[in-house]
């Protein structure tokens, strides 16, 4: 149980936008490069207590409309438990996520539709296998708020379908420091199904930089799973595009 608690309370698709699991219906423009990074988080089981350090997605705008992804994170195991690898790298994947339709978030009217797909790719000293996955992600913006809703299917490195849902609501998207919300559900088939709320904010001083905290709860297979998240987003342009 305390094997599958950990695993199942990471999900297929880590946090694409800091610092949720979820993400969002917009890419890098094309010649930038955009950071992701968590220096340092942490994540508790009832029996297991873990230093996530760090986590990081990379994502670089190749052509219009379309950026590159790669991320993962490294756990780092608290706990003394014979036989077990202290640490543990996760949630490795390369992915081409696209906008389907230009809306809000690109300075047009009506939603933002985008589409994420790519390869689940093997762990160190976690599951060996390769896997896929595909999402849609449907995106608003108002005056108010910032709606995403997102749907993932995906083969797991251990050969299971996977279903995700995932919805994030952000506050005032003009606001210096807007509060953040998080529901997802994730089923694994022949594994269980997480059940996630994360609660945060996001400090963005300028375009281009912002900061965030958040804390998730988690409930896997009736099990309880905390985890505490922070760190940054930061985009420049690496190289010129004509």
């Amino acid at each position: 149980m305390a094997m599958m608690t950990a695993a199942l309370a990471t999900p297929t698709r880590a946090h694409a936008y800091r610092p949720f699991d979820s993400t969002d219906a917009s890419v890098a423009p094309p010649g930038e490069l955009e950071l992701e990074f968590g220096p340092l988080g942490y994540l508790q089981t009832p029996d297991r207590h873990f230093l996530v350090v760090p986590s990081l997605i990379v994502n670089f705008g190749f052509a219009p409309r379309w950026e590159l992804v790669v991320q993962g994170r490294d756990f780092i195991l608290l706990d003394d438990v014979p036989g077990e690898a202290r640490a543990r790298l996760v949630d490795t994947g390369a992915f081409l996520k696209g906008v389907l339709r230009e809306g809000s978030l690109q300075g047009a009217s009506g939603p933002s539709v985008g589409t994420e797909f790519g390869v689940l790719l093997p762990t160190v000293n976690g599951d060996p296998g390769v896997g896929a996955t595909a999402i849609v992600i449907v995106s608003e913006r108002w005056d108010a708020a910032t709606l995403h809703v997102n749907g993932a299917v995906s083969l797991t490195r251990a050969g299971n379908a996977d279903f995700f849902g995932g919805v994030i609501l952000e506050g005032p998207y003009r606001w210096p420091v807007r509060p953040v919300a998080e529901l997802v559900v994730d089923h694994e088939l022949t594994v269980g199904t997480v059940y996630s709320a994360l609660l945060g904010a996001i400090w963005r001083p300028r375009d281009g930089l912002s900061f965030d905290v958040g804390a998730r709860a988690a409930l896997v297979a009736d099990v309880p799973v905390f985890e505490a998240r922070a760190g940054l987003t930061w985009a420049f342009q690496l190289v010129r595009c004509p």
